[in-house]
C-alpha cells in the first residue's frame, strides 16, 4: 500500500492546472480555466478548473474532483495506479507501508533486469536472428523492450554485482528457491517480453525458449505486483487506440500482439498464458470497446474462444470471434505480408452470442432426439445468462439452429421486456441467483446488504424468506429442486448480481427523466449520483449496494 502521508505530499507538490494541461487545451476564464469536457460530447465549454481550490468540475455531466480523480477518469486507472502515474510524471518518489511489502525495491529489481535483458539481446546473435525470422522489426524490438535472459551464472553474477539481495530478487519474481534452498533464475536462455500494468509500470516478464524446453512460454510467478489474471500483454501501449477506436483485439500470444501493432492494429492485446477470466473484465470494459477474440482455429483455440465468448456475452460485451484457419496466426500473416487477408479476417467472424449458439449446436448430433434435447437445455441455460432484451431477440436464432419452435424457449422465459414489470415477471437470472444462494448459504449474509427484495421482482417473497432463514417457503422449495436452473460459480454469481444492480440504476435514470412528481433537487441529485458515481463504479466491477432510500 502507498503511504497516505506520501500521497498527501504528492498532492501538495502538483498543480491541477498543470496536470490537466498535459491532457487538454485549457483557456483562461477569469480566475479559472475552461475547455470542452473530455467525458461527454459538447460544443460549448462547461469543464471548469479552479486553481485556488485545486479541483475540476463539469457543469454539463457533473463529474468533478481533484487531479488524482481526473487522471483516474481520463486514463481509466484505479486510484493507486493514478497516484503512481502522477508520481512518474512529476518525478516524485512514493513511499510504501512496510506491511504491503517493499514495492519500490521490487520495481527497482525489475527495471534493473529489464536493462540487463535488453543489453544482453544486442550481444546474442541467435536470439536476434530468431526475432528477425519471425518478422519482428528493430523498431518493434525497441518499442516493446524485447530482451534476452542468458544462463544462470550470468544472471546471478549480475544480481550480485548490483548488490541485489536474493530475497528482493525472489520478491520481484526474478529468481526462485529450490527444495534444497538453492536459488536459481526463473528465466534462462529465453527471449524476454517485459509485462506492464495498464498504467505503464513494469510488473513482470514473459519468456520464450529458443531451445527444446517443453514449456515454450513461461511468465513471472504471482507476486504483489504481478497477477496474470488481471493483466493483458500490450495493454499499456494499446489503450489509447482502444479508447479512440472503441475496439480491442484479444490474441493468444506476445508475438501476435507485437506483429499486429507493427502492421497498424495498435488495439491488440493478449492474455498471459491463461484463458480470459472474470478478473479481466474490468480492464476490458474500460472505454467500453467492442471485443474481437482472434484465436487459432485448432481445438484448443475454439475451446478458449467458446469460454471467452460465453463470459463476455453474459456480461453485456459487444464483440465477435475470429478463428484463424489452417494453423495460421496473426503474427505469421503480418510477416508474410498478407495484410489484406488479415484485415478481412478481423473484420469478419461471428458475433459472440451467435458463435456460442453455433458451437453448442455443432457439438451435438441434432438428428438424435436426446442429443437435440441436451443441446436445447444447454442453449436455454446459456440464454438465461443474457439480459432480457438480448435473450428475447436471439431466441428465434437459437430455435432455428436446433430446428425447434421458439415457443419452447419461452416456457421459462419472461414476456417481452417492454411488457414485463419486476412485480409480475419470472426472471431466470434471479432464479439462478436464488438457487446459487440456496446451494451456498454463506452467500446469503454476504449479499443481503447489497440488494433489496424488490429487485427480485416476482421472486421478492422468496428472497425475503431466504433472508429470514425460512427455506420451507414454497418458492424456495420449487427453485431448490428444479435442476434446469443453473447454479453459478462465485465469479459468475457476483458478476450477475452486479449486472442486476446496474440494470436497476439504469431503469431508475429512465424513470427519473419522466417522473414529474419528484422534487427537482432530489431528482438532480440522483441523476448526477447515478451517472457520475454509481454507474462508473459498477462498470469497473465494484458491487455497489442498492440505494435503500430511493425507489428504483
Amino acid at each position: 500500500m502507498i503511504d497516505p502521508a506520501s500521497i498527501e505530499a504528492l498532492k501538495q507538490s502538483i498543480d491541477i492546472v498543470d496536470v490537466i494541461g498535459n491532457y487538454l487545451e485549457l483557456k483562461k476564464a477569469g480566475a479559472n480555466y475552461k475547455c470542452n469536457c473530455p467525458f461527454h460530447g459538447e460544443k460549448t465549454p462547461s469543464f471548469n478548473v479552479n486553481p485556488q481550490r485545486q479541483i475540476f468540475h463539469c457543469f454539463g455531466c457533473g463529474i468533478g474532483g481533484d487531479a488524482i480523480k481526473f487522471v483516474m477518469e481520463y486514463e481509466k486507472l484505479s486510484y493507486p495506479e493514478a497516484i503512481e502515474k502522477l508520481a512518474a510524471m512529476y518525478n516524485f518518489t512514493l513511499r510504501y507501508t512496510k506491511g504491503s511489502g517493499d514495492y519500490s525495491q521490487a520495481k527497482r529489481v525489475l527495471e534493473l533486469m529489464q536493462h540487463f535483458y535488453t543489453a544482453t539481446l544486442d550481444r546474442t546473435p541467435h536470439a536476434l536472428e530468431y526475432l528477425r525470422s519471425r518478422g519482428v522489426s528493430q523498431s518493434s524490438i525497441e518499442a516493446f523492450g524485447i530482451g534476452y535472459a542468458p544462463g544462470t551464472r550470468a544472471i546471478m553474477d549480475h544480481l550480485a554485482k548490483n548488490h541485489i539481495p536474493l530475497p528482493q530478487a525472489k520478491e520481484a519474481g526474478i529468481i526462485a528457491q529450490g527444495e534444497e534452498g538453492r536459488h536459481y533464475p526463473r528465466l534462462i536462455e529465453r527471449i524476454t517480453f517485459p509485462i506492464y500494468s495498464p498504467a505503464g509500470a513494469l510488473v513482470g516478464f514473459g519468456g520464450r525458449t529458443l531451445g527444446d524446453h517443453p514449456a515454450k512460454y513461461i511468465n513471472s510467478p504471482q507476486t504483489r505486483l504481478f497477477n496474470k489474471s488481471r493483466l493483458l500483454y500490450g495493454y499499456h501501449r494499446a489503450k489509447e487506440s482502444i479508447y479512440r477506436q472503441k475496439e480491442l483485439i484479444v490474441t493468444e500470444g506476445y508475438l501476435d500482439v507485437i506483429m499486429l501493432h507493427q502492421a497498424g492494429f495498435t488495439q491488440a492485446v493478449a492474455t498471459l498464458g491463461t484463458a480470459l477470466t472474470a478478473e479481466h473484465l474490468p480492464l476490458l470494459r474500460k472505454g467500453e470497446p467492442s471485443v474481437t477474440l482472434a484465436y487459432d482455429g485448432d481445438a484448443a483455440g475454439v475451446a478458449a474462444a467458446l469460454k471467452a465468448a460465453r463470459l463476455l456475452s453474459a456480461h453485456g460485451f459487444e464483440g465477435r470471434v475470429v478463428l484463424f484457419p489452417g494453423g495460421q496466426d496473426p503474427a505469421d500473416m503480418v510477416h508474410t505480408g498478407r495484410l489484406a487477408e488479415l484485415r478481412s479476417l478481423l473484420a469478419g467472424g461471428s458475433d459472440l452470442i451467435g458463435f456460442v449458439l453455433e458451437r453448442i449446436a455443432a457439438q451435438h448430433d441434432l438428428s438424435n432426439p436426446r442429443q437435440k434435447e441436451r443441446a436445447f437445455n444447454e442453449m436455454r441455460t446459456y440464454l438465461s445468462t443474457l439480459s432480457p432484451i438480448v435473450r428475447e431477440s436471439v431466441i428465434p436464432r437459437a430455435a432455428g439452429l436446433l430446428g425447434v419452435s421458439a415457443a419452447l424457449f419461452g416456457k421459462r422465459q419472461p414476456p417481452r421486456f417492454e411488457e414485463r414489470t419486476p412485480e409480475t415477471a419470472e426472471d431466470p437470472v434471479w432464479l439462478s441467483i436464488l438457487r446459487t444462494m440456496l446451494e451456498r448459504e454463506r452467500l446469503v449474509e454476504e449479499v443481503l446488504d447489497l440488494i433489496n427484495p424488490s429487485m427480485a421482482g416476482t421472486h421478492a417473497p422468496a428472497l425475503e424468506a431466504l433472508a429470514r432463514g425460512d427455506r420451507n417457503h414454497p418458492g424456495l422449495r420449487r427453485i431448490a429442486v428444479d435442476e434446469s436452473i443453473p447454479v453459478l460459480d462465485d465469479e459468475a454469481f457476483y458478476d450477475t448480481l452486479r449486472a442486476q444492480i446496474e440494470r436497476r440504476y439504469r431503469l431508475a435514470l429512465a424513470r427519473l427523466s419522466r417522473d414529474t412528481s419528484i422534487p427537482y433537487t432530489k431528482k438532480s441529485y440522483w441523476i448526477r449520483k447515478i451517472k457520475t458515481d454509481i454507474l462508473p463504479r459498477l462498470k469497473k466491477g465494484e458491487l455497489v449496494p442498492y440505494a435503500s432510500d430511493f425507489t428504483l
